[in-house]
């Protein structure tokens, strides 16, 4: 099994959520966070009261998949967020070694 983590503009959430579910990729989480680093679009940065830097509002989503659905959920997230600027965000894939549900 993979995970892929996908940091992307907040605008794009909408989007990308209807598309991955078109496509039967119906279970992913998303948190609302703040990114700090040289890739920070000028025209969307704005100013934290909690961190004296610069900041871009991120989204990110997790998916857990099997390894043969990965390529075609980072396509997924790719064509829907990208817009081409500075800033369009990250995707992460790793290994996941163990999958247990906590009801059983």
């Amino acid at each position: 099994m993979k995970e892929i983590k996908a940091f992307i503009r907040p605008e794009k959430l909408n989007k990308l959520a209807e598309n991955l579910k078109k496509e039967q990729f119906c279970c992913f989480t998303v948190f609302e966070g703040e990114g700090v680093g040289n890739y920070a679009d000028p025209v969307t940065k704005f100013p934290s009261l909690k961190f004296p830097y610069l900041h871009n509002k991120v989204i990110k989503v997790e998916i857990v998949c099997d390894k043969e659905e990965v390529a075609k959920i980072v396509k997924i997230i790719k064509k829907e967020a990208q817009t081409g600027k500075k800033g369009d965000g990250l995707i992460y894939v790793s290994n996941v070694e163990q999958k247990i549900r906590i009801r059983d």
